[in-house]
Protein backbone atom coordinates (compact mmCIF):
# COMPACT_ATOMS: atom_id res chain seq x y z
CA UNK A 1 0.00 0.00 0.00
CA UNK A 2 2.88 2.47 1.15
CA UNK A 3 4.56 1.74 -2.46
CA UNK A 4 1.13 2.48 -4.06
CA UNK A 5 0.83 5.63 -2.44
CA UNK A 6 4.14 6.79 -3.30
CA UNK A 7 3.94 5.75 -6.70
CA UNK A 8 0.87 8.29 -6.60
CA UNK A 9 2.03 11.29 -4.81
CA UNK A 10 5.56 11.14 -7.31
CA UNK A 11 3.32 11.00 -10.21
CA UNK A 12 1.35 13.51 -8.75
CA UNK A 13 3.84 15.87 -8.49
CA UNK A 14 5.36 15.58 -11.61
CA UNK A 15 2.11 16.83 -13.48
CA UNK A 16 1.87 19.80 -11.29
CA UNK A 17 5.66 20.65 -11.95
CA UNK A 18 5.37 19.68 -15.60
CA UNK A 19 2.02 22.35 -15.82
CA UNK A 20 4.14 25.14 -14.09
CA UNK A 21 6.78 24.68 -15.94
CA UNK A 22 4.59 25.73 -19.14
CA UNK A 23 5.10 29.42 -18.17
CA UNK A 24 8.60 28.75 -18.23
CA UNK A 25 8.37 27.34 -21.86
CA UNK A 26 6.12 29.99 -22.86
CA UNK A 27 8.35 32.52 -21.41
CA UNK A 28 11.81 31.00 -23.10
CA UNK A 29 9.82 30.34 -26.46
CA UNK A 30 10.83 26.55 -26.12
CA UNK A 31 8.86 23.54 -26.85
CA UNK A 32 6.65 22.14 -24.36
CA UNK A 33 7.02 19.27 -24.82
CA UNK A 34 10.59 19.10 -24.32
CA UNK A 35 10.10 20.13 -20.96
CA UNK A 36 7.88 17.45 -20.06
CA UNK A 37 10.83 15.38 -21.62
CA UNK A 38 13.38 17.00 -19.36
CA UNK A 39 11.24 16.38 -16.33
CA UNK A 40 10.41 12.89 -17.12
CA UNK A 41 14.97 12.24 -17.54
CA UNK A 42 15.54 14.17 -14.40
CA UNK A 43 12.60 11.74 -12.79
CA UNK A 44 14.33 8.81 -14.28
CA UNK A 45 16.75 5.85 -13.30
CA UNK A 46 19.70 8.02 -13.72
CA UNK A 47 17.93 11.54 -12.53
CA UNK A 48 17.20 13.14 -9.35
CA UNK A 49 14.49 11.17 -8.30
CA UNK A 50 15.47 7.77 -9.85
CA UNK A 51 12.51 6.23 -10.72
CA UNK A 52 13.24 3.10 -12.41
CA UNK A 53 10.39 2.35 -15.40
CA UNK A 54 11.71 -0.52 -18.08
CA UNK A 55 8.28 -1.77 -18.96
CA UNK A 56 7.91 -1.13 -23.07
CA UNK A 57 4.13 -2.77 -22.98
CA UNK A 58 2.92 -0.25 -20.50
CA UNK A 59 4.77 2.67 -22.11
CA UNK A 60 3.33 1.52 -25.34
CA UNK A 61 -0.50 0.83 -24.08
CA UNK A 62 -0.21 4.48 -21.92
CA UNK A 63 1.51 6.10 -25.51
CA UNK A 64 -1.46 4.36 -27.64
CA UNK A 65 -4.10 5.54 -25.80
CA UNK A 66 -2.45 9.22 -25.46
CA UNK A 67 -2.20 9.44 -29.23
CA UNK A 68 -5.61 8.61 -29.55
CA UNK A 69 -7.15 11.57 -27.82
CA UNK A 70 -4.90 13.82 -29.18
CA UNK A 71 -5.64 12.54 -33.04
CA UNK A 72 -9.51 12.89 -31.81
CA UNK A 73 -9.12 16.26 -30.36
CA UNK A 74 -7.05 17.22 -33.46
CA UNK A 75 -9.34 16.09 -35.46
CA UNK A 76 -12.40 18.17 -34.13
CA UNK A 77 -10.56 21.10 -34.07
CA UNK A 78 -9.87 21.17 -38.04
CA UNK A 79 -12.07 23.41 -40.08
CA UNK A 80 -13.28 22.12 -43.26
CA UNK A 81 -11.89 25.17 -44.38
CA UNK A 82 -8.83 23.59 -44.11
CA UNK A 83 -9.37 20.52 -46.01
CA UNK A 84 -10.80 22.87 -49.01
CA UNK A 85 -7.13 25.15 -49.04
CA UNK A 86 -4.52 22.46 -47.96
CA UNK A 87 -5.94 18.55 -48.30
CA UNK A 88 -4.26 17.91 -51.81
CA UNK A 89 -0.44 19.01 -50.61
CA UNK A 90 -0.96 17.79 -47.27
CA UNK A 91 -2.11 14.43 -48.71
CA UNK A 92 1.07 14.13 -50.54
CA UNK A 93 3.36 15.48 -47.77
CA UNK A 94 1.11 12.56 -45.54
CA UNK A 95 1.82 9.48 -48.12
CA UNK A 96 4.61 10.48 -50.84
CA UNK A 97 6.57 12.96 -48.15
CA UNK A 98 6.72 9.95 -45.49
CA UNK A 99 7.79 7.55 -47.92
CA UNK A 100 10.53 9.75 -49.45
CA UNK A 101 11.77 10.83 -45.64
CA UNK A 102 11.88 7.00 -44.71
CA UNK A 103 13.92 6.41 -47.58
CA UNK A 104 16.46 8.93 -47.18
CA UNK A 105 16.79 8.73 -43.51
CA UNK A 106 17.12 4.99 -43.75
CA UNK A 107 19.99 4.78 -46.31
CA UNK A 108 21.60 7.32 -44.03
CA UNK A 109 20.75 5.90 -40.49
CA UNK A 110 22.52 1.90 -42.67
CA UNK A 111 25.50 3.39 -43.53
CA UNK A 112 25.81 5.68 -40.18
CA UNK A 113 25.08 3.01 -37.57
CA UNK A 114 26.16 0.11 -39.38
CA UNK A 115 22.95 -1.63 -39.86
CA UNK A 116 21.90 -3.42 -43.09
CA UNK A 117 19.07 -1.66 -45.00
CA UNK A 118 16.02 -2.98 -43.78
CA UNK A 119 17.03 -1.97 -40.38
CA UNK A 120 18.23 1.55 -41.56
CA UNK A 121 14.92 2.10 -43.64
CA UNK A 122 12.77 0.91 -40.11
CA UNK A 123 14.61 3.78 -38.20
CA UNK A 124 13.89 5.65 -41.13
CA UNK A 125 9.86 4.64 -41.04
CA UNK A 126 9.79 5.05 -37.13
CA UNK A 127 11.88 8.97 -37.64
CA UNK A 128 9.41 9.67 -40.94
CA UNK A 129 6.36 11.62 -39.12
CA UNK A 130 6.11 14.81 -37.75
CA UNK A 131 4.35 16.39 -35.31
CA UNK A 132 2.62 19.95 -35.33
CA UNK A 133 1.33 19.96 -31.88
CA UNK A 134 4.39 21.31 -30.49
CA UNK A 135 4.37 24.01 -33.56
CA UNK A 136 1.41 24.69 -32.75
CA UNK A 137 1.58 25.17 -29.11
CA UNK A 138 4.35 26.99 -29.90
CA UNK A 139 2.91 29.94 -32.13
CA UNK A 140 -0.43 30.16 -29.41
CA UNK A 141 1.99 30.80 -26.74
CA UNK A 142 4.10 33.33 -28.82
CA UNK A 143 0.88 35.06 -30.58
CA UNK A 144 1.64 34.11 -33.75
CA UNK A 145 -0.44 33.39 -37.02
CA UNK A 146 0.78 32.40 -40.15
CA UNK A 147 -0.70 32.24 -43.71
CA UNK A 148 -3.65 29.57 -43.71
CA UNK A 149 -2.33 27.51 -46.41
CA UNK A 150 1.05 26.97 -44.81
CA UNK A 151 -0.73 26.30 -41.24
CA UNK A 152 -3.44 23.91 -42.96
CA UNK A 153 -0.68 22.24 -45.04
CA UNK A 154 1.24 21.23 -41.60
CA UNK A 155 -2.08 20.74 -39.37
CA UNK A 156 -3.76 17.58 -41.72
CA UNK A 157 0.08 16.62 -42.70
CA UNK A 158 0.66 16.23 -38.48
CA UNK A 159 -2.51 14.46 -38.97
CA UNK A 160 -2.36 12.11 -41.36
CA UNK A 161 1.10 11.04 -41.86
CA UNK A 162 1.38 9.77 -38.52
CA UNK A 163 -0.77 6.54 -39.97
CA UNK A 164 1.30 6.31 -42.59
CA UNK A 165 4.50 5.96 -40.59
CA UNK A 166 2.98 3.47 -38.20
CA UNK A 167 2.12 1.15 -41.68
CA UNK A 168 5.58 1.24 -42.91
CA UNK A 169 7.41 1.08 -39.14
CA UNK A 170 4.67 -2.44 -39.13
CA UNK A 171 5.66 -3.70 -41.91
CA UNK A 172 9.56 -3.68 -41.61
CA UNK A 173 9.42 -4.95 -38.38
CA UNK A 174 7.06 -7.93 -39.41
CA UNK A 175 10.02 -8.70 -41.83
CA UNK A 176 13.11 -8.20 -39.57
CA UNK A 177 11.68 -9.97 -36.76
CA UNK A 178 9.53 -12.59 -38.08
CA UNK A 179 11.96 -13.26 -41.66
CA UNK A 180 8.46 -12.16 -43.80
CA UNK A 181 9.53 -11.61 -47.43
CA UNK A 182 9.11 -8.72 -49.36
CA UNK A 183 6.30 -8.93 -51.88
CA UNK A 184 2.88 -7.52 -53.35
CA UNK A 185 1.48 -8.55 -49.98
CA UNK A 186 3.19 -5.15 -48.38
CA UNK A 187 1.04 -3.00 -50.43
CA UNK A 188 -2.06 -5.06 -50.12
CA UNK A 189 -1.42 -4.18 -46.28
CA UNK A 190 -1.13 -0.76 -47.01
CA UNK A 191 -4.27 -0.45 -49.01
CA UNK A 192 -6.00 -2.25 -46.41
CA UNK A 193 -5.24 -0.16 -43.59
CA UNK A 194 -5.59 3.44 -45.16
CA UNK A 195 -9.45 1.85 -46.69
CA UNK A 196 -10.62 0.56 -43.54
CA UNK A 197 -9.53 2.95 -41.43
CA UNK A 198 -11.50 5.42 -43.83
CA UNK A 199 -14.23 3.63 -43.65
CA UNK A 200 -14.42 3.20 -40.25
CA UNK A 201 -13.42 6.35 -39.00
CA UNK A 202 -16.72 7.61 -41.45
CA UNK A 203 -18.55 4.98 -40.52
CA UNK A 204 -17.95 5.67 -36.33
CA UNK A 205 -18.30 9.50 -36.77
CA UNK A 206 -21.65 9.25 -38.45
CA UNK A 207 -23.04 6.93 -35.76
CA UNK A 208 -21.78 9.22 -32.93
CA UNK A 209 -23.35 12.13 -33.95
CA UNK A 210 -26.65 10.64 -34.44
CA UNK A 211 -26.70 8.99 -30.99
CA UNK A 212 -25.74 12.53 -29.59
CA UNK A 213 -29.01 13.87 -31.78
CA UNK A 214 -30.71 10.92 -30.29
CA UNK A 215 -29.51 9.43 -26.68
CA UNK A 216 -31.46 11.82 -23.86
CA UNK A 217 -28.41 11.99 -21.83
CA UNK A 218 -27.07 14.58 -19.71
CA UNK A 219 -24.83 16.94 -21.45
CA UNK A 220 -22.01 15.81 -18.80
CA UNK A 221 -21.84 12.43 -20.38
CA UNK A 222 -20.86 13.18 -23.94
CA UNK A 223 -17.52 14.52 -23.37
CA UNK A 224 -17.10 10.89 -21.81
CA UNK A 225 -19.29 8.88 -24.07
CA UNK A 226 -17.00 10.55 -26.96
CA UNK A 227 -13.87 9.29 -24.93
CA UNK A 228 -14.70 5.58 -25.02
CA UNK A 229 -16.00 5.94 -28.68
CA UNK A 230 -12.54 7.03 -30.07
CA UNK A 231 -10.95 4.90 -28.02
CA UNK A 232 -13.35 1.70 -28.90
CA UNK A 233 -13.29 2.67 -32.62
CA UNK A 234 -9.12 2.71 -32.35
CA UNK A 235 -9.29 -0.90 -31.28
CA UNK A 236 -12.28 -2.05 -33.58
CA UNK A 237 -10.51 -0.59 -36.52
CA UNK A 238 -7.38 -2.60 -35.41
CA UNK A 239 -8.72 -5.77 -34.98
CA UNK A 240 -9.89 -5.27 -38.34
CA UNK A 241 -6.81 -4.55 -40.11
CA UNK A 242 -7.17 -1.10 -40.56
CA UNK A 243 -5.18 1.76 -39.22
CA UNK A 244 -6.82 3.00 -35.72
CA UNK A 245 -5.21 6.38 -36.06
CA UNK A 246 -6.41 7.37 -39.34
CA UNK A 247 -10.35 6.52 -38.37
CA UNK A 248 -9.65 8.33 -34.93
CA UNK A 249 -8.55 11.58 -37.03
CA UNK A 250 -11.44 11.20 -39.40
CA UNK A 251 -14.18 10.55 -36.48
CA UNK A 252 -12.90 13.45 -34.95
CA UNK A 253 -13.39 15.76 -37.94
CA UNK A 254 -16.89 14.74 -38.80
CA UNK A 255 -17.72 15.21 -35.10
CA UNK A 256 -16.06 18.55 -34.46
CA UNK A 257 -17.99 19.64 -37.79
CA UNK A 258 -20.85 18.20 -37.54
CA UNK A 259 -22.61 21.36 -35.23
CA UNK A 260 -24.00 19.38 -32.27
CA UNK A 261 -25.12 21.38 -29.34
CA UNK A 262 -22.66 19.04 -27.05
CA UNK A 263 -19.75 19.94 -29.19
CA UNK A 264 -18.84 22.85 -26.79
CA UNK A 265 -18.38 20.76 -23.96
CA UNK A 266 -16.77 17.99 -25.98
CA UNK A 267 -14.03 20.44 -26.72
CA UNK A 268 -13.76 22.26 -23.51
CA UNK A 269 -13.20 18.56 -21.99
CA UNK A 270 -10.96 17.31 -24.38
CA UNK A 271 -9.00 20.40 -23.93
CA UNK A 272 -8.19 19.11 -20.73
CA UNK A 273 -7.38 15.96 -21.90
CA UNK A 274 -5.16 16.00 -24.63
CA UNK A 275 -2.49 18.26 -22.78
CA UNK A 276 -2.71 15.48 -19.89
CA UNK A 277 -1.80 12.79 -22.39
CA UNK A 278 0.67 14.85 -24.08
CA UNK A 279 2.22 15.56 -20.21
CA UNK A 280 1.76 11.76 -19.31
CA UNK A 281 2.90 10.51 -22.49
CA UNK A 282 6.20 12.69 -22.23
CA UNK A 283 7.02 12.31 -18.36
CA UNK A 284 6.68 8.55 -19.18
CA UNK A 285 9.03 8.52 -22.39
CA UNK A 286 11.36 10.64 -20.49
CA UNK A 287 11.57 8.25 -17.40
CA UNK A 288 11.53 5.05 -19.70
CA UNK A 289 15.02 6.39 -21.43
CA UNK A 290 18.72 6.10 -19.70
CA UNK A 291 20.99 9.01 -20.46
CA UNK A 292 23.81 6.30 -20.11
CA UNK A 293 23.13 4.32 -22.91
CA UNK A 294 21.79 7.34 -25.44
CA UNK A 295 26.15 7.72 -24.80
CA UNK A 296 26.22 4.46 -27.20
CA UNK A 297 25.05 5.90 -30.38
CA UNK A 298 25.41 9.97 -29.86
CA UNK A 299 27.65 10.94 -32.67
CA UNK A 300 25.86 8.81 -35.49
CA UNK A 301 22.33 9.93 -33.72
CA UNK A 302 23.40 13.55 -34.04
CA UNK A 303 24.29 13.01 -37.71
CA UNK A 304 21.15 11.40 -38.38
CA UNK A 305 18.96 14.46 -37.36
CA UNK A 306 20.95 16.83 -38.93
CA UNK A 307 20.41 14.86 -42.37
CA UNK A 308 16.29 14.34 -41.12
CA UNK A 309 16.38 18.21 -40.50
CA UNK A 310 18.60 19.81 -43.36
CA UNK A 311 18.63 16.61 -46.20
CA UNK A 312 15.46 14.13 -46.21
CA UNK A 313 12.49 16.66 -44.96
CA UNK A 314 13.71 19.18 -47.63
CA UNK A 315 13.76 17.18 -50.38
CA UNK A 316 10.73 15.43 -49.17
CA UNK A 317 8.56 18.40 -48.99
CA UNK A 318 9.84 19.61 -52.22
CA UNK A 319 9.41 16.53 -54.37
CA UNK A 320 5.98 16.76 -52.85
CA UNK A 321 4.70 19.86 -52.98
CA UNK A 322 6.01 20.25 -56.82
CA UNK A 323 3.05 19.91 -58.83
CA UNK A 324 1.13 22.69 -56.09
CA UNK A 325 3.40 25.35 -56.63
CA UNK A 326 4.14 26.64 -53.49
CA UNK A 327 5.78 29.99 -53.22
CA UNK A 328 9.87 28.90 -52.09
CA UNK A 329 9.39 30.24 -48.71
CA UNK A 330 6.71 28.59 -48.15
CA UNK A 331 7.99 25.64 -48.95
CA UNK A 332 11.42 26.51 -47.12
CA UNK A 333 9.17 27.19 -43.96
CA UNK A 334 7.45 23.51 -44.30
CA UNK A 335 10.79 22.08 -44.79
CA UNK A 336 11.60 23.40 -41.61
CA UNK A 337 8.34 22.76 -39.60
CA UNK A 338 9.45 19.03 -39.86
CA UNK A 339 9.47 18.48 -35.43
CA UNK A 340 9.65 15.36 -34.38
CA UNK A 341 7.30 14.90 -31.50
CA UNK A 342 6.14 11.95 -29.46
CA UNK A 343 4.94 9.53 -32.31
CA UNK A 344 8.71 8.83 -33.32
CA UNK A 345 9.63 7.58 -29.61
CA UNK A 346 6.12 5.16 -29.68
CA UNK A 347 7.27 3.56 -32.78
CA UNK A 348 10.48 2.84 -31.38
CA UNK A 349 8.86 1.08 -29.13
CA UNK A 350 7.59 -1.59 -32.01
CA UNK A 351 11.51 -3.34 -32.46
CA UNK A 352 11.44 -3.72 -28.49
CA UNK A 353 8.29 -5.23 -28.25
CA UNK A 354 9.04 -7.60 -30.96
CA UNK A 355 12.13 -8.51 -29.24
CA UNK A 356 14.37 -7.48 -32.25
CA UNK A 357 17.95 -7.51 -31.70
CA UNK A 358 19.43 -4.28 -30.47
CA UNK A 359 16.01 -3.15 -29.64
CA UNK A 360 17.25 -0.61 -27.83
CA UNK A 361 19.26 0.89 -30.24
CA UNK A 362 16.06 2.11 -32.10
CA UNK A 363 14.47 3.87 -29.27
CA UNK A 364 17.51 5.33 -28.28
CA UNK A 365 18.45 7.07 -31.58
CA UNK A 366 14.93 7.97 -32.39
CA UNK A 367 14.92 9.86 -28.76
CA UNK A 368 18.35 11.77 -29.28
CA UNK A 369 16.59 12.69 -32.65
CA UNK A 370 13.37 14.15 -31.67
CA UNK A 371 15.75 16.18 -28.51
CA UNK A 372 17.59 17.97 -31.53
CA UNK A 373 14.81 18.63 -33.39
CA UNK A 374 12.72 20.65 -30.53
CA UNK A 375 15.56 21.78 -29.83
CA UNK A 376 17.13 22.86 -33.16
CA UNK A 377 13.67 23.60 -34.94
CA UNK A 378 11.26 23.93 -31.99
CA UNK A 379 13.75 27.09 -30.72
CA UNK A 380 14.14 28.77 -34.04
CA UNK A 381 10.28 28.44 -35.53
CA UNK A 382 8.94 31.92 -34.24
CA UNK A 383 11.69 33.85 -35.72
CA UNK A 384 12.10 31.96 -39.28
CA UNK A 385 8.32 32.85 -39.65
CA UNK A 386 8.91 36.04 -39.46
CA UNK A 387 12.02 36.80 -41.40
CA UNK A 388 10.46 34.34 -44.08
CA UNK A 389 7.43 37.16 -43.94
CA UNK A 390 4.76 34.61 -43.31
CA UNK A 391 3.09 36.36 -40.08
CA UNK A 392 0.01 37.19 -40.90
CA UNK A 393 -1.88 40.14 -38.67
CA UNK A 394 -3.64 38.09 -35.59
CA UNK A 395 -7.60 38.76 -35.97
CA UNK A 396 -9.47 40.10 -33.11
CA UNK A 397 -11.21 37.81 -31.19
CA UNK A 398 -13.74 38.27 -27.34
CA UNK A 399 -12.33 37.80 -24.49
CA UNK A 400 -14.62 35.03 -23.75
CA UNK A 401 -17.07 33.05 -25.95
CA UNK A 402 -20.61 31.25 -24.85
CA UNK A 403 -21.96 29.79 -27.80
CA UNK A 404 -26.02 29.38 -27.77
CA UNK A 405 -25.40 26.35 -29.92
CA UNK A 406 -28.45 24.53 -27.51
CA UNK A 407 -31.03 27.22 -29.27
CA UNK A 408 -32.45 26.24 -32.28
CA UNK A 409 -31.56 28.85 -34.67
CA UNK A 410 -30.49 29.16 -38.55
CA UNK A 411 -27.57 30.86 -37.20
CA UNK A 412 -25.29 30.25 -34.41
CA UNK A 413 -25.77 32.92 -31.49
CA UNK A 414 -23.23 33.62 -29.53
CA UNK A 415 -22.70 35.87 -26.44
CA UNK A 416 -19.53 37.47 -26.48
CA UNK A 417 -17.41 39.11 -23.38
CA UNK A 418 -14.89 41.94 -24.43
CA UNK A 419 -12.82 43.48 -21.05
CA UNK A 420 -12.31 47.17 -21.20
CA UNK A 421 -8.76 48.25 -20.66
CA UNK A 422 -7.15 51.92 -20.23
CA UNK A 423 -6.12 51.36 -23.87
CA UNK A 424 -9.49 49.94 -25.65
CA UNK A 425 -10.54 51.84 -27.69
CA UNK A 426 -13.94 52.66 -26.36
CA UNK A 427 -12.76 53.60 -22.99
CA UNK A 428 -15.27 56.45 -22.22
CA UNK A 429 -17.95 55.46 -24.22
CA UNK A 430 -21.52 54.44 -24.18
CA UNK A 431 -23.08 52.00 -26.21
CA UNK A 432 -25.64 54.51 -27.76
CA UNK A 433 -21.77 56.29 -29.17
CA UNK A 434 -21.11 52.78 -30.93
CA UNK A 435 -22.45 52.30 -34.73
CA UNK A 436 -22.73 48.69 -36.14
CA UNK A 437 -23.25 47.38 -39.71
CA UNK A 438 -23.72 43.66 -38.15
CA UNK A 439 -26.85 42.77 -36.25
CA UNK A 440 -26.56 42.76 -32.34
CA UNK A 441 -27.32 43.08 -29.17
CA UNK A 442 -26.33 44.78 -25.82
CA UNK A 443 -27.01 43.10 -22.76
CA UNK A 444 -25.33 45.55 -20.39
CA UNK A 445 -21.76 45.79 -18.44
CA UNK A 446 -20.34 43.73 -15.69
CA UNK A 447 -18.35 45.77 -13.40
CA UNK A 448 -17.08 44.83 -9.94
CA UNK A 449 -19.09 41.66 -9.75
CA UNK A 450 -22.51 43.42 -10.76
CA UNK A 451 -24.44 43.32 -13.54
CA UNK A 452 -25.61 46.88 -15.50
CA UNK A 453 -28.05 46.71 -17.50
CA UNK A 454 -28.84 48.00 -20.53
CA UNK A 455 -31.01 50.58 -20.22
CA UNK A 456 -28.99 52.46 -17.73
CA UNK A 457 -26.61 53.47 -20.45
CA UNK A 458 -23.54 52.84 -18.73
CA UNK A 459 -20.13 54.78 -19.90
CA UNK A 460 -17.59 51.94 -20.32
CA UNK A 461 -14.62 52.37 -17.17
CA UNK A 462 -11.60 50.48 -17.12
CA UNK A 463 -11.96 47.10 -15.83
CA UNK A 464 -15.49 46.52 -17.17
CA UNK A 465 -16.81 43.52 -19.08
CA UNK A 466 -19.06 44.71 -22.27
CA UNK A 467 -21.47 41.68 -22.74
CA UNK A 468 -23.15 40.89 -26.59
CA UNK A 469 -25.24 39.18 -27.89
CA UNK A 470 -24.72 38.21 -31.84
CA UNK A 471 -24.23 35.66 -34.71
CA UNK A 472 -21.05 33.71 -35.39
CA UNK A 473 -20.29 34.90 -38.47
CA UNK A 474 -20.59 38.19 -37.08
CA UNK A 475 -18.27 38.04 -34.19
CA UNK A 476 -14.82 39.02 -35.98
CA UNK A 477 -16.74 42.57 -37.39
CA UNK A 478 -17.96 43.28 -33.80
CA UNK A 479 -14.73 42.57 -32.22
CA UNK A 480 -13.02 44.89 -34.19
CA UNK A 481 -15.04 47.46 -32.45
CA UNK A 482 -15.12 45.86 -28.93
CA UNK A 483 -11.66 44.10 -28.40
CA UNK A 484 -9.46 45.91 -26.11
CA UNK A 485 -6.15 45.52 -29.00
CA UNK A 486 -8.27 47.04 -31.70
CA UNK A 487 -6.28 50.21 -32.63
CA UNK A 488 -2.66 47.99 -31.95
CA UNK A 489 -4.39 45.70 -34.48
CA UNK A 490 -5.30 48.22 -36.89
CA UNK A 491 -1.81 49.77 -37.22
CA UNK A 492 -0.74 45.95 -37.61
CA UNK A 493 -2.85 45.12 -40.38
CA UNK A 494 -2.30 48.70 -41.93
CA UNK A 495 1.71 47.70 -41.91
CA UNK A 496 0.91 44.09 -43.43
CA UNK A 497 -2.19 44.79 -45.71
CA UNK A 498 -1.12 48.41 -46.89
CA UNK A 499 -3.14 51.77 -45.95
CA UNK A 500 -5.81 50.88 -48.87
CA UNK A 501 -8.14 48.51 -49.27
CA UNK A 502 -10.01 47.73 -51.97
CA UNK A 503 -13.25 45.56 -53.24
CA UNK A 504 -11.96 42.36 -54.97
CA UNK A 505 -14.80 42.62 -57.56
CA UNK A 506 -13.27 46.12 -59.11
CA UNK A 507 -11.26 45.63 -62.32
CA UNK A 508 -7.54 46.51 -63.15
CA UNK A 509 -8.83 49.20 -65.53
CA UNK A 510 -10.65 51.27 -62.36
CA UNK A 511 -6.94 50.46 -60.40
CA UNK A 512 -5.09 52.28 -62.71
CA UNK A 513 -7.29 55.44 -62.55
CA UNK A 514 -5.39 56.00 -59.12
CA UNK A 515 -2.26 54.14 -60.20
CA UNK A 516 -0.43 54.22 -63.63
CA UNK A 517 -0.37 50.58 -64.39
CA UNK A 518 1.98 48.66 -66.70
CA UNK A 519 -0.18 45.90 -67.99
CA UNK A 520 1.92 44.16 -70.23
CA UNK A 521 -0.44 41.00 -71.06
CA UNK A 522 -3.10 41.32 -68.73
CA UNK A 523 -6.19 42.36 -69.43
CA UNK A 524 -7.26 45.58 -68.24
CA UNK A 525 -11.15 44.35 -67.44
CA UNK A 526 -9.89 41.81 -65.15
CA UNK A 527 -11.31 41.85 -61.87
CA UNK A 528 -8.20 42.26 -58.70
CA UNK A 529 -9.77 38.51 -57.46
CA UNK A 530 -9.46 37.09 -60.61
CA UNK A 531 -5.69 38.69 -61.31
CA UNK A 532 -4.70 36.78 -57.66
CA UNK A 533 -6.39 33.64 -59.17
CA UNK A 534 -5.02 33.54 -62.04
CA UNK A 535 -1.42 34.01 -60.14
CA UNK A 536 -1.93 31.27 -57.53
CA UNK A 537 -3.87 29.05 -59.95
CA UNK A 538 -5.58 27.83 -56.59
CA UNK A 539 -7.72 29.08 -53.62
CA UNK A 540 -6.00 31.88 -52.23
CA UNK A 541 -5.87 32.93 -48.41
CA UNK A 542 -5.50 35.69 -46.36
CA UNK A 543 -2.44 37.13 -46.81
CA UNK A 544 -1.72 35.58 -50.06
CA UNK A 545 0.64 38.32 -52.24
CA UNK A 546 0.98 39.12 -55.93
CA UNK A 547 2.94 42.12 -57.66
CA UNK A 548 1.30 44.26 -59.87
CA UNK A 549 3.21 46.48 -61.89
CA UNK A 550 4.59 48.47 -58.72
CA UNK A 551 1.53 47.88 -56.46
CA UNK A 552 1.42 44.98 -53.60
CA UNK A 553 -1.96 43.00 -53.67
CA UNK A 554 -2.34 41.45 -50.63
CA UNK A 555 -5.54 39.39 -49.86
CA UNK A 556 -7.15 40.51 -46.73
CA UNK A 557 -10.86 38.84 -46.70
CA UNK A 558 -12.18 35.62 -48.94
CA UNK A 559 -15.36 33.88 -49.45
CA UNK A 560 -16.35 30.33 -49.22
CA UNK A 561 -15.18 29.55 -52.68
CA UNK A 562 -11.89 31.02 -51.74
CA UNK A 563 -12.49 34.41 -54.24
CA UNK A 564 -10.47 37.12 -52.66
CA UNK A 565 -13.28 39.91 -51.74
CA UNK A 566 -10.81 42.44 -50.39
CA UNK A 567 -7.34 43.16 -51.70
CA UNK A 568 -4.61 45.58 -49.60
CA UNK A 569 -3.14 47.58 -51.80
CA UNK A 570 0.84 49.01 -51.47
CA UNK A 571 3.33 50.40 -53.44
CA UNK A 572 6.59 48.50 -53.58
CA UNK A 573 9.55 50.73 -52.39
CA UNK A 574 11.98 50.74 -55.68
Amino acid sequence: MDSINLAILVGGFLFVISIIATLISARLGAPMLLVFLIIGMLAGEQGLVGIKFDNPQVAFLIGSIALVIILFDGGMRTHPERFRVALAPASMLATVGVVLTCGIAGVAAAYLLNLTLLQGLLLGAILSSTDAAAVFSIFQSQGLRIKDRVASTLEIESGSNDPMAIMLTLTLVGILAQGEPVSWSVAIVFLQQAVVGGLMGYGAGRIFVFLCRKLPLSFAFFPLLAVASCIFIYAVTNFFGGSGFLAVYLMGYLVGNARLPQIIHILRMHDGLAWISQIGMFLMLGLLVVPSNLMNHLVPALLLAAVLIFIARPIAVLLSLIPFRFPARDQLFISWVGLRGAVPIILALFPWLAGMPDEHLYFDVAFVVVIVSLVVQGWSIVPIARWLKLEVPAELTPDQVMPLDAVPSNDVMEVLAFKVTDHSPVLSSSWPDLQFKQPVQFLGVVRNGEWILPEKKPVFNAKDTIMVLTKLKHARQISETLAKDAEKAVLNQSSFFGDFVLNGSISLSDLDAFYTINFEDQDPQQTLAGYITQRFHRRVVIGDQVQLDKLLLTVRQVNEAGEATQVGIKPVAD
